[in-house]
Formats: C-alpha cells, sequence, structure tokens
C-alpha cells in the first residue's frame, strides 16, 4: 500500500504546481546505521514513478516526472515512516538521536488545474493519504463568494506546534473548545479573505500589525512557511458569511472602512461590475497604507491618512458627513470598522441622508478598549440572556 503525500512548488503553470511522492509500506525495511546519513541520499522506501502513476492514473495526468529534495525526520540513518504508513512487516526499534536529513524522492508533478482535479479525486486513489496531501484537499474545498467573505481562523498560543481544536468532536466541536482552558483552545479570530487562487488552492490572509499588544498580531508578526492553522470556512460560494448584496436597481454604492475592513473594499471592488457607481472612503494609518485596489467599476476613492490620531475617531464620520452625493435614486452602502464609528455613520446615512435603512450594511469589526474574546463573551452572554 502507498501513503501519498503533497507539497507545492511556486512558480507558473510550466515549473510550478503540486507535486506529489509516495511511501511503500511494502518497501524493504532499510538497515540501521551508524553516524550521520549523508546530505542527501535516495529515500529508501520511496514509491517510483512508474508504481506512482499506476495508483494515480484515473485521477489526473502529470505534466512531468522529477524528483525533490526533502528535509525529514531521520533515525539511525534512515528516514522515519509517516504516522499513515503500516508496513505488512515489523520494523525492528531503531535506537539513536532524531534528526533532520536530506532524501531524495520520485515526484510527480501536476499542474494547477489537474492538481485540482486530483485533490478533489483522492476518495477515489487505491491509497492512503497523508496529513499533508488532506490539508491541501481541504483547502481545495473551500468555496469563498468573495466581496467581503469572512472565515474563522484559529491560531496556535506561543510554544505550541498547532491550533488545539476539538475537529474530532464533530458539530460539537465548538462546545468542546470553549471548555478547554483558555490558554490551551487556540486563539479565534475573524478575518476577510483578501484573495482566493481556487487552481493553486490558496488563500490571503492580510493581519493589521500593532506589535506585540495581541495574541494574533503576535503570532504574525512570528509566523513562518510550514506554521500550522486551522481555518473554517464556507463550502458553497453564496454563504451568510458575505454581507455586501446590493439590491437589484441599485444606482449607487457607497463604501466606507477603516484599515481592518481593506480586504473586504478590495474584494468587493474587485467583484463590482464594470460601470457601477462607487464613492469609497478608507481611513488608514499612514500614506504607505495607500494602494491600488484594482476594479472595473466607475470608483471615486477618497483616503483618509489618520496619522497621529487615535484609531476610531470621528475622521471617517466627517469625511463622509462634508461630501456631496446625488440626491434621489437607489443608494447602497456597507460600512465596516469600529463599532462607535459604523453606529455613527448609519445614524448619518438614514436620519440625515435619508438612506432606506434596509439598504445599509454595516460590520463592526472591532471595538475601542475590547478584544474579540470580549466581544464574542458579550455577544454569547446576550444570546443566552
Amino acid at each position: 500500500m502507498l501513503v501519498i503525500h503533497g507539497l507545492w512548488l511556486p512558480g507558473d503553470s510550466s515549473t510550478g504546481g503540486l507535486a506529489v511522492w509516495a511511501e511503500d509500506s511494502t518497501a524493504p525495511i532499510p538497515a540501521s546505521r551508524s553516524g550521520r546519513p549523508a546530505r542527501e541520499r535516495p529515500h529508501p522506501f520511496a514509491a517510483g514513478h512508474t508504481d506512482l502513476a499506476a495508483v494515480l492514473a484515473d485521477a489526473a495526468e502529470p505534466t512531468r516526472p522529477d524528483t525533490a529534495l526533502l528535509t525529514l525526520p531521520t533515525l539511525a540513518g534512515a528516514p522515519t515512516d509517516s504516522p499513515e504508513l503500516i508496513r505488512t512487516t515489523v520494523a525492528p526499534a531503531a535506537r539513536g538521536r532524531l534528526t533532520l536529513a536530506g532524501w531524495r524522492v520520485p515526484i510527480l508533478v501536476y499542474a494547477p488545474d489537474d492538481a485540482l482535479s486530483l485533490l478533489q479525486a483522492l476518495d477515489d486513489i487505491p491509497a492512503v493519504s497523508g496529513a499533508t496531501l488532506r490539508h491541501l484537499a481541504e483547502l481545495a474545498d473551500f468555496a469563498g463568494g468573495g466581496r467581503d467573505q469572512s472565515v474563522s481562523l484559529f491560531l496556535p498560543h506561543p510554544g505550541q506546534d498547532a491550533p488545539v481544536v476539538p475537529v474530532e468532536q464533530g458539530e460539537d466541536w465548538f462546545g468542546g473548545w470553549r471548555a478547554l482552558p483558555a490558554d490551551v483552545r487556540a486563539v479565534l479570530r475573524s478575518y476577510t479573505i483578501r484573495e482566493h487562487r481556487p487552481a493553486d488552492t490558496e488563500v490571503d490572509i492580510d493581519f493589521v500589525s500593532h506589535g506585540d499588544t495581541g495574541p494574533a498580531s503576535r503570532w504574525a508578526a512570528l509566523a513562518g512557511p510550514g506554521d500550522r492553522v486551522v481555518l473554517l470556512g464556507p463550502a458553497l460560494p453564496d454563504n451568510r458569511s458575505v454581507c455586501f448584496r446590493p439590491p437589484d436597481a441599485t444606482d449607487l454604492v457607497l463604501l466606507a472602512a477603516d484599515e481592518t475592513a481593506l480586504p473586504a473594499i478590495e474584494g468587493i471592488l474587485a467583484w463590482l461590475p464594470a460601470g457601477a457607481r462607487v464613492r469609497a472612503w478608507i481611513e488608514v494609518p499612514d500614506a504607505a497604507d495607500i494602494t491600488d485596489l484594482p476594479t472595473e467599476a466607475d470608483a471615486e476613492i477618497r483616503w483618509i491618512v489618520r496619522g497621529s490620531t487615535p484609531p476610531g475617531s470621528d475622521l471617517l464620520v466627517s469625511s463622509v458627513r462634508a461630501a456631496r452625493l446625488p440626491t434621489g435614486g437607489t443608494p447602497y452602502a456597507w460600512i465596516a470598522g469600529e463599532s462607535g464609528v459604523v453606529r455613527a455613520l448609519r445614524r448619518h446615512l438614514v436620519d440625515e441622508r435619508g438612506f432606506d435603512r434596509r439598504r445599509v450594511t454595516f460590520a463592526g469589526y472591532w471595538r475601542r478598549g475590547l478584544s474579540e474574546e470580549d466581544l464574542r463573551a458579550e455577544a454569547l452572554a446576550g444570546a443566552t440572556a
């Protein structure tokens, strides 16, 4: 039986894609060797190109065969078995110190479109899928709706290799997660997807950096390739975590937000069709935070640089209040940022501008003086009161 593993190779359609290799449980057990392994040697129980291609033949067509040098846990001069590998014979106990060493393995490389087909067909492949391949397959099932699509991101605490989320409890995972000690259960934060590339099984998430003042900012500052998170996202593009929904016949879209909603603004502008009229106000800390926002819409964007003014002030409200907007018509507004600012903007649009309150979507992404844990506890208390 083969255990299939995968890794993503950066590059364009001719050089990048999904690289797949496999361990063969029937291969001879390598003899223990004394001393340090060479810097690079052939993996002793990696499946060859022919065996690998045979089990994947019905899933997708590879771009090319190749080899890859992997740094793997090594004991007694041989790579250790992956947790999924079940041998037909029992290996003798190996002694020594666990190290990392380079092992060259045969790989098959799949272009992004073919990689997506392979990942979606894992259940039909006559082999065991390793954890790396399963994680890529789960991300391939992610079905973002664009615009202001939000997801839940679980992050580890310092000293943890991975976030602690009891996914094995199925539908009861949230109750199990809440029951864990606060310093053990994963840190939960809500984020907006800035960009989703289904063919590459990748999503981009932007973090606002405020130094070592919170667990998410702290994690982002220290994160590196290979660090693990858990992402809870939608399985259908039309899902309730997409809030930007302008009604039919909307003739003007008004957007107002601070930097915490910048990825959502970017997604909304990219989604809007050519010719859609848009007026947008975006508050950012510094002029260096001003960025290009590609769109086919007829968009007029005003950047408000906060500078030394504290976040959550009335800068955004004052700027929108001072603007001249077309009268009449059927406008739609989307507002996000600090909760108090969002409420003030909604009151201004409904009470002073005459917007239909049903055509104003608003979201408090944060509140001055409270963490996301505080806001979640407040919401849960209100729901059970």
